[in-house]
């Protein structure tokens, strides 16, 4: 049985060590991180679903808003927690939880008594929105500088964080697996979905991302957020995670139907092992964007064997005739914001290094490491509007367009494993709870 406490403790003691070293370097002597307040919408008394500041929740799990926690460098860690009375909102009591130790721990039943318990700190750095209050205890706010070396430090996760990472693979494997059944039993896009989180055990606003469930055409709308109640749709492209302790796990599949199009259902099987393939090419020292161009050259390659494409890769590539097909970068880095910070860093002080002119949505940039988790995947879609150019300009006749619009209903192929990066080269840690 995984003992969390032993993990955390390690977790907890880099994280010291790490924020020690970027006060020193930025000239700080002490940290305050809240974990956030409440967005009110406009002119409502409706709020939206809680997310904590994600610096507060590299350093404790513990939910809701409002809370404190205090870092100087040999000291153990304040947690100031905010807890109200309250008869409006379940208040749930702090328990023993296994992090618990980690802290020296404070209520307070109001938000005024937290900050009031800070009291007076020289040269200190604050991260959060709660901005006013911060300002307000003469605090620094945000620091760039500061809040870059922790986003960097973040790149890196500790044992405890693939922990949490496996267990919300485990619980989004169950989603998938059951979101297939009910797409080959020819569900809608909804009941799919409910089938989804009815299996993962959530409600919608516990999920780290909301679900992508697109059938057909809807696969080529890459962020598609519909739920159509058609039936019996040819293919399914099902984008969704699920989060344990504020950490998420982020997955991609795409499954034919047995009536859906054959020349379509190759085109799945095989952009199934080009990304195992692209993931076989994981380990320390290679530039993310290297694997993103070998993407390309790969997709490029599939679309010529299946006479989509009347160019070899090389040319495919270096033209941009496979960017319309492929218009998103090969994946990004993952840890408690599913999009996590940093990828495009080209140094701890935030230098950054952006994306290449010829690959302007890749997300990451940094050189490959161990102990960075991120995803890889690779993409296939129809999608008029990218198309379009290219049926007038001087590459059109490397296209087969008769084979394009015959498989534009079909939508797009995106498939997406969560690896960690190891010494001696990556674990997938997606496919030994979701194989296929």
């Amino acid at each position: 049985m995984t003992d969390l406490s032993s993990l955390f403790h390690t977790h907890t003691a880099e994280r010291q060590r790490t924020t020690a070293e970027a006060l020193a370097e930025t000239g700080f002597d002490a940290l305050v991180i809240s974990s956030g307040k409440v967005y009110t919408h406009f002119a409502d008394d409706q709020d939206a679903p809680f997310h904590p500041v994600p610096h507060f929740a590299h350093w404790c799990p513990m939910a809701g808003p409002h809370h404190l926690l205090v870092i100087r460098p040999d000291q153990r860690p304040r947690l100031i927690r905010y807890a109200p009375e309250d008869f409006w909102y379940e208040q749930l009591p702090l328990g023993n939880p296994f992090w618990a130790g980690e802290f020296d721990i404070e209520e307070v039943g109001t938000v005024e008594d937290a900050w009031k318990r800070l009291g007076t700190l020289a040269r200190a750095a604050y991260i959060g929105n709660e901005t006013d209050r911060a300002e307000a205890a003469n605090l620094e706010l945000n620091p760039a500088g500061l809040t870059a070396r922790l986003d960097w430090h973040r790149t890196n996760k500790s044992a405890y964080e693939v922990q949490c990472i496996e267990e919300a693979t485990v619980l989004a494997a169950r989603g998938h697996l059951a979101a297939r059944a009910a797409f080959l039993a020819g569900a809608s896009e909804l009941e799919i979905h409910h089938a989804y989180i009815q299996a993962v055990g959530i409600v919608d606003h516990e999920m780290p991302y909301g679900s992508i469930v697109a059938l057909n055409e809807k696969g080529a709308t890459l962020h598609y957020e519909g739920k159509r109640t058609l039936k019996n749709g040819f293919v399914m492209l099902i984008d969704a995670g699920a989060q344990v302790r504020g950490y998420a796990a982020d997955i991609t599949r795409t499954v034919a139907a047995p009536h859906c199009d054959s020349r379509f259902a190759d085109l799945v099987d095989d952009m199934v092992k080009l990304e195992l393939q692209l993931c076989d090419l994981v380990k320390p020292g290679l530039p993310y964007g290297d694997l993103h161009h070998q993407g390309h050259l790969a997709i490029a390659g599939l679309l010529k064997d299946h006479g989509i494409l009347k160019a070899d890769p090389d040319e495919a590539v270096e033209k941009g005739l496979s960017r319309p097909f492929f218009p998103h970068g090969l994946g990004h880095h993952l840890g408690i914001q599913v999009h996590d910070v940093a990828g495009r860093q080209g140094a701890p002080d935030g230098t950054m290094a952006p994306p290449p002119p010829q690959h302007p949505t890749l997300r990451t940039t940094r050189t490959i490491d161990a102990g960075q988790v991120f995803t890889v995947e690779p993409g296939l879609y129809f999608i008029p509007m990218l198309l379009r150019p290219f049926r007038e300009n001087e590459h059109k006749g490397r296209f087969d367009w008769k084979l394009i619009d015959e498989l534009t209903p079909c939508g797009g192929i995106r498939i997406e494993d969560n690896l960690l990066v190891t010494a001696g080269g990556h674990r997938n840690l997606t496919r030994p709870h979701l194989p296929n």
